[in-house]
C-alpha cells in the first residue's frame, strides 16, 4: 500500500491521481491531517502546507527516499496547484525512476491549455517552453499538442462557433457490454420490447431542445452512445426525421452517427441513415485479430467487419471513423501491427487511436487479476507505430484527449484525412461551444460568455430516464432561466 497523508485537505484529487500515474498497480489510500500513520511495508508520501511554502516528503519503511519544498509567494489556486505538482512529480519520479510523457498534467483537455496560450498571441517556442517547464511535459508530446492546438484554431477560424450550439442525442443500447467498457449502455436483447418508451421520451427531451434553441445556429449533430445502430432501421429513420423535423439543419455543417459494433449494422439501417442526412459514420473494430475480439465480448468477426465497411463504403458516406485501442489484453507490437495493415487497406478518412484505459467500472479492471498479465507492457511504442501508420494513410492528428489510468500516462488521438476533420469532435473537447444533449446519461455543456461551464446531468439508468424525463427538461430549464443573459 501507498499512503498519502496531505496536512489540509486542498488538491486532493490531483495530488492522488498523479500518484497513481507513477504506481498504477498499487493501492493508494489517502488522509488528511498529522496523525501518525503505520510504515510497515508501506510507503508514505508526506504533503505538508505551510503559509508561503509547501514541502513534500516520501518515504518507505520509515526511510526518507525523497524530499523537497517549493515556495508559495503568490495566492492564487492555479499558480499554487502548478507549484505543487511540479515538485510532487519531480520527488516521485526521483523514487520511481521514471519519466512520464505527460508530466504532471492530469487532466483530460491538455489542447485546451495550449491553445489558449496560443490565442493569446504567444509564439510557437513560448508556448513549448511553458508547457514544458510547468508541466514537465516530454519534448514529443509539447510538439504533438501545439500541432493539434494549430489545426484546431484553423478549423475554428472559418466559422463564427460562438454564436452557435450541437446537439449530442444518446442512444445508450448496445449488442453485448465489452470488456474494457464503462459507458451508459445497456444490452439491447433486454431492451429491445422498450426502445419505443424510450424513443418517446427521448423525443419529449428533443422538442423541448428545439423549441428552447430556435433562435440559435444549429451547427452540429451527433448521435452517440451505446450503439445507436442496435435500432432498428425504422426506429432510426423516426429518429432522424423527428430530428429534421423540429430542428432547424439548414447550417448543420457535420452530421454524424457512430455506428460503432460491426453486428449491429446492416444494409437497411445504412440506407436509412444516408437517406436521411448522415454525413459521417463509425464502424469501430477495437482490433483486427480474431482472438482477441472474441476475448473482449465482440460477437463479430474480422471477416464482418471487413464486409460491414465495404457495405458503407458503397451506400455512399463521404467520411467513415475506425477506432482502434491498442494494448488490449493478449495484444503485442505484432498484433497491433496486423491490425493497422488491414485498416489500412480499408482506407477509411478517419483513425481514432485509443490508449487502453481500466475504467473502475469496466469488467476489464474488476477482474483485472485475470487479465493484468497479458495487458502490454509497451503502449508508448503502439502509439508510435499507430500514428507512423496513420501517416502512410495521409491522415494527420486534429484533436486529443486523455483519460484516468490509461496505459503507458499517455492519449487518444483521433486522426484524419485533409477535409475530413470532425468538427463535433473539437467543439466538445475544447468546450468552445454549448452542446445541448438528450438521453439517458447524456451531459450538456453550457459555455458562457464568460468561458465558464455549466454542466446539467442526465440520469444514467434507461427506467429512471422514461419516468423521469419532464425532470431532466426542468433541469436544463433551471439553466436556461438563470443565466439567459450569460448564454
Amino acid at each position: 500500500m501507498l499512503q498519502i497523508q496531505l496536512s489540509e485537505d486542498d488538491f486532493q484529487y490531483d495530488v492522488y491521481t498523479l500518484v497513481k500515474a507513477f504506481f498504477p498497480e498499487e493501492d493508494v489510500k489517502v488522509s488528511i491531517g498529522s496523525k501518525e500513520l503505520s510504515l510497515e511495508n508501506d510507503k508514505l508520501l508526506q504533503v505538508q502546507y505551510e503559509e508561503k511554502k509547501v514541502t513534500v516528503m516520501i518515504r518507505e519503511n520509515g526511510h526518507l527516499l525523497a524530499e523537497g519544498s517549493v515556495s508559495l509567494e503568490r495566492t492564487e489556486r492555479k499558480f499554487k496547484k502548478n507549484r505543487l505538482k511540479k515538485l510532487l512529480y519531480e520527488q516521485l519520479s526521483k523514487v520511481s525512476g521514471k519519466q512520464l510523457p505527460w508530466g504532471n498534467l492530469t487532466g483530460i483537455r491538455p489542447i485546451k491549455i495550449v491553445m489558449s496560450m496560443l490565442e493569446q498571441g504567444k509564439s510557437r517556442r513560448e508556448v513549448e517552453r511553458a508547457i514544458r517547464e510547468t508541466y514537465c511535459i516530454s519534448e514529443e508530446k509539447a510538439k504533438l499538442s501545439l500541432e493539434i492546438a494549430e489545426r484546431e484554431l484553423a478549423v475554428l477560424q472559418t466559422f463564427p462557433y460562438k454564436e452557435g450550439y450541437s446537439l449530442y442525442v444518446g442512444i445508450p443500447f448496445c449488442p453485448t457490454t465489452c470488456l474494457y467498457c464503462s459507458f451508459t449502455s445497456f444490452p439491447i436483447g433486454i431492451w429491445e420490447k422498450r426502445t419505443g418508451e424510450y424513443l418517446a421520451a427521448l423525443y419529449r427531451e428533443l422538442e423541448y431542445i428545439a423549441e428552447r434553441m430556435k433562435h440559435k445556429r444549429l451547427d452540429s449533430v451527433y448521435i452517440g452512445g451505446g450503439t445507436p445502430t442496435t435500432l432498428s432501421a425504422q426506429e432510426l429513420t423516426s429518429l432522424l426525421s423527428f430530428i429534421r423535423q423540429k430542428f432547424d439543419c439548414s447550417s448543420v455543417k457535420e452530421f454524424c452517427v457512430e455506428a460503432g459494433r460491426p453486428d449491429s449494422i446492416t444494409k437497411e439501417k445504412l440506407s436509412a441513415l444516408k437517406s436521411c442526412g448522415v454525413d459521417r459514420i463509425s464502424i469501430n473494430p477495437q482490433t483486427m485479430n480474431e482472438k482477441t475480439l472474441q476475448v473482449i465480448g465482440r460477437q463479430h468477426s474480422v471477416s464482418d467487419i471487413i464486409h460491414t465497411y465495404d457495405m458503407a463504403v458503397a451506400a455512399g458516406f463521404p467520411t467513415i471513423n475506425m477506432d482502434i485501442i491498442l494494448g488490449l489484453p493478449g495484444e503485442n507490437l505484432q498484433d497491433l501491427e496486423h491490425t493497422l495493415k488491414e485498416i489500412g487497406k480499408l482506407a477509411p478518412q478517419n483513425l481514432t487511436v485509443h490508449s487502453l484505459a481500466l475504467k473502475r467500472a469496466a469488467r476489464l479492471n474488476i477482474q483485472k487479476h485475470f487479465y493484468v498479465q497479458n495487458i502490454n507492457a509497451a503502449p508508448e511504442e503502439m502509439m508510435k507505430l499507430a500514428s507512423e501508420y496513420a501517416k502512410t494513410m495521409e491522415q494527420l492528428p486534429y484533436y486529443l484527449y486523455r483519460q484516468k489510468n490509461m496505459g503507458g500516462n499517455l492519449e487518444n488521438v483521433g486522426y484524419a484525412k485533409q477535409g475530413h476533420i470532425g468538427l463535433y469532435n473539437i467543439l466538445i473537447m475544447e468546450e468552445k461551444q454549448t452542446i445541448i444533449a438528450a438521453g439517458a446519461g447524456a451531459m450538456t455543456k453550457n459555455v458562457l460568455k464568460s468561458g465558464n461551464i455549466i454542466r446539467v446531468e442526465n440520469v444514467k439508468d434507461v427506467a429512471n430516464y422514461i419516468s423521469r424525463v419532464e425532470e431532466m427538461i426542468a433541469r436544463k430549464e433551471e439553466v436556461f432561466k438563470n443565466h439567459e443573459s450569460e448564454m
